[in-house]
């Protein structure tokens, strides 16, 4: 939405481009979360099969009895990742981020106040996501903040920028 704002003053525009790209950014976040934890997942059964194959040269034949080795299983089971769970949860995640800016720019008319208000937003969103990770993840708060909004407002920057810079360069 930094982008588009650079260079077009219309709302509409604004709130268009940035619905596509939340609904972009969901799909795309999810498929490569979905991609990365189903090729996690290959390998660790890939390496599962190399170990059962590695002690099954060297046993000497006996059995555990009773139903051990299923217990493990299961236990192994519940431990893996879900290539499908990630999905939907980086998906999740996404959205709801993407959500702040629409929201933000959806009732403003004024283009200035409303690129304002959506750095506002977004620097209020990222604040409450990095305490809420940090929290989570029992790391230190302060730099965990800073460290993440300081990493958005970087990017909000250098979209606009950049924007600017190609919107501005010869399309008139």
């Amino acid at each position: 939405m930094m982008g588009v704002g650079a260079v077009k003053q219309d709302v509409k525009a604004m709130i268009l481009i940035g619905f596509a790209g939340l609904v972009a950014g969901a799909c795309s976040m999810a498929i490569g979360e979905y991609v990365s934890v189903y090729s996690q997942l290959e390998i660790e059964l890939a390496q599962e099969e190399r170990d059962k194959k590695r002690v099954g040269d060297g046993d000497s034949g006996g059995s555990t009895g009773g139903n051990g080795g299923e217990n493990k299983e299961e236990e192994k089971d519940e431990g893996r990742p879900s290539p499908g769970k990630a999905a939907a949860a980086s998906a999740i995640a996404f959205t709801m981020g993407g959500i702040v800016p629409l929201l933000g720019a959806s009732f403003i008319r004024n283009y200035k106040v409303r690129v304002g208000v959506v750095v506002g937003v977004v620097s209020v969103a990222l604040v409450v996501f990095a305490w809420l990770g940090a929290a989570l993840g029992k790391a230190p708060l302060a730099r965990s903040i800073v460290r993440v909004l300081i990493g958005g407002w970087l990017a909000m920057a250098i979209t606009f920028g950049l924007t600017k810079l190609v919107g501005s360069s010869g399309s008139e």
